[in-house]
This record gives C-alpha cells, structure tokens and sequence, in this order.
C-alpha cells in the first residue's frame, strides 16, 4: 500500500471526531465549529509531508487527490478550493423569499416616471365641461370654464369631443351643441378652429360609424346646421371636398350636407328644426312647464325634485318666471304659502335662482298688482308682508326696491294722448296681421295724425311681431320698408329701434329669444336698405352706457358681415320671396327685357306684382330708365306710368327709383354719353304725369339716397 503520506494518524482522527461531536452539541454557543477547530493545534508525524507546520485545521483543505494544500489566510483559497464562503460564480442573485431578505441589497434601477402631456390633460377637462353643459344648459359657464382652460390652440379637439358626445345622445343635446358653437363663435372660437374641429370629425367619420349607425346623417346635419348658422363658410363644403377621398365616410358626410341639407328648399328652416329645437321653447311652452312642476310640488311637496325640474328646463334667464309663477300660486292658495317660500329661499341658496332673476320675479308680481287684486283681494297686503320677509331671510336682495322703481310701469307714465295712441297701434297693428293689408295700414296710421309718435309705433310693431310666429316676423320686416318709403323718415326708424334696445332687458321678460330676434329686425332693416350700416353706429351713440341692447347691436353687425348675409338675413324667418337681393335684381332685369319684346303692359305689371317686393319698386323704377336710356326706347315710361296708375309703385318708391339714377349719373355718362340729358327730360315727364315729386333734389329724398350710395352703383 502507498505511504501514509497525506493522511491522519490514530490520534488525530480521535481529536476530531470529538471536536466534531462537541460542535454537534454547541450548535447553538455563539462559537462555531471552525472557531473550536482552531483552539486545537493539530501536528502531523515528522516523516509525514503534510506540510501543514504547525498551521490551525482552519486553515487545511482537502483536495480531491487527498493532498493536504495551504489556502489564503483570508479563507479565498488557492488551486483546488472552494473559495470563500460569499464568492459565487456568474451573477449574484437574491432571492426575496429569504427571511434574512434585505431591499437594500438590491442592485439600483432607474425607474421612468411617465411626462404628462397636455392634449391629455385638456381632453379630460372639457369632457367634464361639456357633460356640466349637458347636464345644466348653461351655456355662459360652459364658454367661461373653456376661456379660463385656455389652450386656444387645443380649441379644435374641443369641437370635435362636443359634437362626437353629441352624436351618440338625445336630440336635445345635439340642438345644445349646436347653440353652443353657434354662442362660442366669436367670443371663444374663431370660424378657423370650428372648421378644423369638423375636419378632425371628418377624419374619424369611419370610427364613429362602428358606434353609431347613423353617424354620417348625424355628422352631415351637424355641418349643415354650421353653415346655416354662419360660424361654417360655405366654402368650407368645397375645400372639405377636395381633402378627401370620394370612397371615404368623410366625403360621403360632405355630400349628404351639400345635397340633402343645404341644397333643398327652406334649408334654413328645416335645418333648424330638424331636432325640435329643444333648447328654444316658446314663452307659452315656458310657462306652462313652470306652472305644472309649481302644481306637482305643491301636492308633493318635494323640494329637491321641484329644483331638478327647475334645472332641467335649462332657461336660467327665465327663472324670473318661476318667481313670479310661484308667488301667484302662494296667493291663490293660503295652504301652499309655506312651500312656496321654502322651495324659493332653496333655490337661491343653491344658487338655482339668482338674485337677479329673483329681483325681477318679484318686480313684476308687482307691476302686475292691480290686476291680480281683481281676483285676489288681498294680493297687495299678502305681498307686501312677503317682500320683508323674503329679504329678512336672505334671499331677496334689498335692491329690489331700486329695480322696481327704476322700472315701473311705462305706460302708466306717459300721458293720455301716447297711451291711446299705443293703444290704437296695437289694434292696427294686430288688424295688419289678419289681413296683410299695408295700404289700409298706411291710411291708418295717418288717420292718426301724430307722426311724432312714429318711433312709438316702430317699437310696438317689431315687439308683437317677435312674441308670433315667422310670418308675422317677415310681415313686420315688408311692413317696415313700406313704411319707410311712404311715410316714416330714416330719423323715425333710428329713434325706433333706440327706444326698442334701450327696453331689450324688459322685453327679454316676456320673450326668449328677444335678443337674436332684435338683431335679425336691425339687420334685416339694414339688407331692406331702410337703414344704413352708418346708421348703426348712429344708435349706438344714442344707447346709454352699460346699456344691454349694446350686445344685441354687436350681433346685428355680426351678422351683416358674415358671407352671404344677404340671403341669410332675407330668409331668416323663411317669409316673404325669400330672395336673395341678386336674385331679386335679375328678375327685374328679365321682365323688363321680355316686356321691352313683348310690349304688353298689363303682363309687365303684373310681374312685378308677384315678385311681392313693393319695397324693391325702386330697383324697378332704376332699371326701366337704365334701360330707356341705353335702347332709346320711351316705352319704359309707359310702363312706368302704368304701374303709377295702378297703384303698384308708389310716389315714394318712384322718387327712390330717380335718385338712384340721379347718384350715378357719372358712371351712367361713361356707357350713356347724354345719360344727364336723358335724365332730365325723364323727370320734368314724370313731374308732369304727376308720379314724379316735385320736391326731388330735397333733403328729405337726399336722406334717401344717401342711404342707397351703395346700391346706386349696383349693376
């Protein structure tokens, strides 16, 4: 057998078969084996080579070929060992299981944090303005939530969120959407951003179809009623076009608008209705909700309900109503006196009514006292007992005694000549529009014989006729022309309409929509050429500071200079020919022509009569003399003097007619060298015949055609 070199003898072996037994047993003693091991020193035989010189166990190592070897006194080991207790080969890895597990043994990570991006941030706020919009109808605290968002250039993404949520909901929140881009234009949103806010809906009319199978419909009656609101240009329809392809949703939206909306007739009108209009009720379809719920919450008793259904009418500037409704009902009826003033002092604490609808509720429960007493002896005690009340307990402001003199009742200030003038108006007024007689009407107002009160009459005309459907609208506009060419001045117009704006706020009372309805009247007098654009600024002087008929006139200029007024502003209300004033033009261009052929008089006449635009004759009147001049042909005056005989142009429309001429006399002479001699031997003809004033040249018709300069030069 080898040498015993390399191995242990007898008495070694015993050595460590007790050290190891004892480490057994002191498992637990804070000493560990290996410390044991090294208070024994273990010698080897002399002859032997174990090398290990005196040398601890702790520091002798067995290797596999069963040679003793010396390792570093740090315990890293040499050739052949296992190294130090923590080296480990490859990449160290901990496990989390571990009871001695510490998280600050892990290796450090950069961790990134995610930027927030402010698209993100803009989209998810205007989601919640626009449902707060669906869900109270206010369309002033939606447009001032979106000017305090800021992030103008965000304001397409807004447009495209509000119709897109629209789409998928009842008709009533697309007609809100509609009011509501139809209120930011101008003030919040320029026309640019709407039209790339309809862009961007266009680019995705492919998504919105997998959820809403009507979408291009939808999508298509959302830019027509754009484009008939004028915050869309009509050209926006042929640049849409153009952007995309013809087998994409978007430009099967842009055809259905262009072809089924905006090409039918009436498209206006029926645009407009198309979902009901729900957010524009009548005065009497007001009223008679407000009176309902005032019922129901009366036999209920429900406070919170009656304030929900309060909301939901969503005509917060008509709450003065509600007021003035509920005060009647606590009158009537002594047992609900205790509901009615707890559903009010509710509704102003919750800010539901403000105080300024709440003032003017009450004011006119108190313009209308003398009346109720009829019915209710005591109203005017009962009243006068709730008002301290009301305002003890906080919600009625104190300056309801400052409104209610400030605006007392008119009528009952004025003395007995105006108020029976009104009064005959009124029954004018209401005969005129039973039988559409303006010839009648004329001769009675100038049985009146008080010409001074014509602004008077101006005013009460355009205020019945805004509390009525659109026929009596566009009957009051036709009437308002005639007037003007026959016996009101352009000074009685400007006084008329000053003294309807100064009173816009009390007329707003009774009628919703008075405001836009005002500035349709301003600028349609504007289209009629009863008035002209300077005379605007004429009015705005005369208004008084902080006047709120300031803004109806900014909507006014608003709408006169958006493209294609003209034929917007004449078919407002869907009346009358509904014409533009070009096409108007050449339809007296080609009755002239077919009668300068024909020659038959009778015929002639009676086209102009149905072109139904007697306040148009004067255009009549321009072009028959244009006409005479250029062709040498003295038939015109024929004609002229006809429909002078007939009754069908007036004096006034006549003298219109040849000022006109007489204004553009220099252009005339570059086409018609003797045009001013022509002219002349015209008017000393019609002074003759009598159809002619004899006054023309004066400041009265140099008023007139200085307001028709433009037109004047008109082909």
């Amino acid at each position: 057998m080898a040498s015993n070199e390399g191995f242990l003898t007898e008495d070694q072996r015993e050595m460590l078969k007790i050290a190891t037994l004892n480490a057994d047993v002191m498992s637990s003693s804070p000493k560990s084996p290996s410390s044991l091991l090294s208070e024994h020193h273990i010698k080897v035989p002399a002859g032997g080579r174990a090398a290990t010189g005196g040398a601890a166990v702790r520091h002798v190592r067995r290797s596999h070929s069963g040679k003793l070897v010396r390792v570093k006194k740090d315990g890293a080991g040499g050739k052949g060992t296992w190294g130090k207790l923590l080296d480990v080969d490859g990449e160290c890895h901990i496990d989390r299981n571990d009871p001695n597990y510490d998280s600050g043994e892990e290796p450090y990570q950069l961790v990134g944090s995610s930027v927030s991006d402010p698209l993100d941030e803009y989209k998810k706020a205007v989601v919640s303005i626009i449902e707060e919009y669906f869900s109270n109808g206010d369309v002033e605290l939606a447009a001032s939530d979106l000017r305090e968002l800021g992030s103008s250039e965000y304001l397409p993404y807004f447009v495209k969120r509000l119709v897109s949520m629209a789409m998928d909901r009842h008709d009533k929140e697309k007609e809100m959407t509609s009011v509501l881009l139809s209120a930011l234009y101008s003030d919040v949103m320029n026309s640019t951003q709407i039209s790339q806010g309809f862009i961007m809906l266009l680019e995705v009319a492919d998504d919105l179809e997998v959820d809403i199978l009507d979408a291009v419909d939808i999508l298509a009656l959302f830019i027509a009623r754009a484009v008939v609101d004028d915050i869309l240009p009509p050209a926006f329809i042929t640049r849409a076009k153009k952007t995309f392809s013809e087998t994409s949703k978007g430009f099967q939206v842009i055809q259905t608008a262009e072809k089924s909306y905006l090409s039918a007739p009436h498209h206006a009108e029926l645009v407009e209705r198309r979902w009901g209009g729900s957010t524009h009720l009548t005065v009497e379809e007001a009223k008679k909700k407000i009176v309902d719920l005032l019922r129901e919450y009366v036999e209920s008793g429900d406070a919170f309900e009656a304030c929900r259904c309060i909301r939901e009418l969503g005509v917060s500037f008509f709450h003065h109503e509600v007021v003035k409704r509920a005060l009647v009902l606590a009158m009537e009826t002594r047992t609900a006196e205790s509901l009615i003033t707890k559903l009010l002092k509710e509704a102003s604490e919750e800010g539901l009514i403000s105080s300024s609808q709440m003032v003017k509720g009450f004011a006119r429960l108190a313009e209308s006292l003398d009346d109720l007493s009829l019915d209710i002896p005591s109203a005017k005690s009962l009243f006068q007992s709730l008002v301290p009340r009301a305002i003890s307990e906080g919600w009625l402001d104190e300056s309801f005694f400052k409104f209610s003199d400030e605006n007392g009742d008119v009528e009952n200030q004025d003395d007995g000549k105006v108020r029976r003038y009104k009064e005959e108006a009124v029954t004018i007024i209401h005969e005129y529009f039973l039988s559409d007689d303006i010839p009648e009407l004329i001769q009675s107002i100038q049985d009146l014989g008080a010409p001074e009160y014509n602004p008077i009459f101006l005013k009460k005309l355009i205020t019945l006729a805004m509390d009525r459907k659109n026929r009596e609208k566009e009957m009051a506009s036709v009437l308002l022309s005639a007037l003007h060419v026959e016996i009101f001045s352009t000074e009685d117009i400007v006084d008329g309409f000053v003294m309807l704006l100064e009173s816009a706020e009390d007329t707003a009372l009774d009628i919703l929509d008075a405001s836009n309805e005002l500035a349709f009247f301003l600028a349609r007098a504007v289209i009629d050429d009863i008035l002209a654009p300077l005379n605007l600024e004429e009015i705005s002087n005369k208004l008084p500071p902080n006047c709120n008929g300031s803004e109806t006139l900014r909507l006014a200029h608003s709408l006169i200079a958006a493209r294609h007024a003209g034929e917007r502003i004449l078919r407002c209300w869907g009346g009358g020919s509904g014409w533009a004033v070009e096409d108007a033009k050449d339809k007296i261009q080609k009755l002239l022509e077919e009668y300068e052929s024909g020659g038959v008089v009778s015929e002639a006449c009676q086209c102009i009569r149905d072109l139904g635009m007697p306040f148009f004759n004067h255009e009549v009147v321009k072009k028959a003399l244009v006409m005479a001049m250029e062709k040498k042909n003295d038939s015109m005056l024929d004609l002229l003097q006809e429909c002078f005989s007939e009754g069908l142009i007036t004096i006034n429309q006549m003298t219109k007619g040849f000022s006109r001429i007489r204004d553009g006399l220099d252009d005339l002479a570059l086409d018609i060298p003797n045009a001013e001699e022509k002219y002349k031997f015209y008017v000393e003809h019609a002074k003759k015949k009598g159809w002619l004033q004899q006054t023309l040249g004066s400041a009265a018709v140099d008023d007139d055609a200085t307001s028709t300069a433009t037109a004047a030069a008109a082909p």
